[in-house]
């Protein structure tokens, strides 16, 4: 068991806290680059009330609006140079979790020489990082409330983390106002990626009590809230609910990390470029049910969390919230084949080598393989 525990700076958590913006930018810097994607923020407005909230602080700023879902490693690297190029001294994200991703990824490689990879791979130390300010608009990642930036490699299809305490956000901006126009088929899937980092990592081998809380909490939040949500309830404590959740889960991971279902999703997002939650929900039951006799006594807690009532009721409790959230998910619907197990299998080994060391299960690449076909 670890003994350290790790959290953002700053939280400032609220409905309508984006007005704040400029004034916690101004603690860190004179110029900002805001990196977002290429249309949501723009559509919502949240965009152009970010930048009127700097100019009223007079803090200047670029805007560079290429970062993707399973954001690229060439992206954060193009950021990093136009932060460079333009003199930012700090760097401001606006969007989901691929975009706070590549966020945290430019401004690391702002600071940082060398190839990306080399620093994913832990083969260069840190130099820091830029100052980064994260301003989620979607209730799933958690990005903003821990040091990891999740990047796909164009070259060869690995998608794994830069892990690196530099790069946890200096403040996180939660405003679940900023949410409410994700569309239903988005708050699906991102938060049942938030639902899985508390539980992944309150089955994790590298568990904390702190986290366990946090994780048993974050669970409670999603399961009280997210269906009514889905279902078009506009209760702001709702939202507020999922928003929380959503950065509790960021922040346990951080500490304990995640485990199989991660592991496994991760080859697949980085091979065919899918929706992270889609691929957690078809490999998360199948995990979980092949998983459950070792560790039946937190398995039941989760179960009995999403309405279930033993260990063994486990996956189908799982099953039952993602046909209730439109969810019900396969493999083969995202375009997986048999054909890219093998591929998927020894990818796994390579990227999420953690990620299958703190699972409850010792599972070899046999058993990853037939996982990864039982959830085609």
């Amino acid at each position: 068991m670890i003994q350290h525990y790790n959290i953002s700076d700053s939280l400032i958590f609220g409905r309508g806290k984006l007005s704040v913006t400029g004034r916690t930018a101004a603690r860190f810097g004179k110029k900002a680059l805001i990196v977002t994607g290429g249309s949501s923020s723009k559509k919502s407005g949240a965009l152009d009330r970010l930048m009127n909230c700097l100019e009223s602080e007079h803090i200047g700023f670029e805007l560079f609006d290429k970062a993707t879902p399973n954001p690229l490693t060439t992206t954060a690297e193009d950021g990093a140079r136009f932060a460079v190029e333009n003199s930012c001294d700090m760097v401001i994200a606006i969007g989901g979790g691929s975009v706070i991703d590549c966020t945290k990824a430019a401004a690391y490689l702002a600071v940082n020489e060398g190839d990306i990879n080399d620093h994913i791979y832990d083969r260069i130390e840190s130099k820091g990082a830029l100052p980064i300010i994260a301003i989620p608009t979607t209730c799933g990642t958690g990005s903003e409330g821990n040091g990891f930036a999740v990047l796909t490699n164009p070259e060869n299809g690995d998608k794994k983390s830069l892990r690196r305490k530099d790069i946890v956000p200096k403040a996180a901006i939660i405003d679940s106002e900023l949410m409410e126009t994700m569309p239903k088929s988005v708050l699906a899937s991102v938060s049942f990626d938030a639902l899985c980092h508390c539980m992944e990592a309150y089955i994790s081998k590298a568990w904390h009590p702190i986290t366990d809380q946090s994780a048993l909490y974050g669970m409670k939040l999603i399961a009280d809230n997210l269906v009514d949500v889905y279902n078009g309830c506009n209760d702001p404590n709702a939202w507020d609910a999922l928003a929380w959740a959503s950065t509790l889960g960021g922040m346990v991971i951080h500490t304990v990390g995640v485990t199989l279902p991660h592991g496994m999703e991760h080859p697949a997002s980085g091979l065919k470029n899918i929706v992270h939650g889609r691929g957690l929900a078809a490999l998360t039951p199948v995990i979980t049910e092949a998983s459950i006799e070792y560790s039946p006594e937190r398995y039941e807690t989760i179960s009995k969390i999403l309405h279930g009532m033993t260990a063994y009721d486990c996956s189908d409790a799982i099953r039952k919230l993602l046909e209730t959230i439109g969810l019900t998910v396969k493999l083969s619907d995202e375009g997986i084949t048999s054909d890219d197990i093998p591929f998927l299998t020894e990818n796994c080994f390579k990227v999420s080598a953690a990620s299958i060391a703190n699972h409850p299960a010792a599972f070899d690449r046999d058993m990853i393989a037939k996982l990864y076909e039982k959830a085609l």
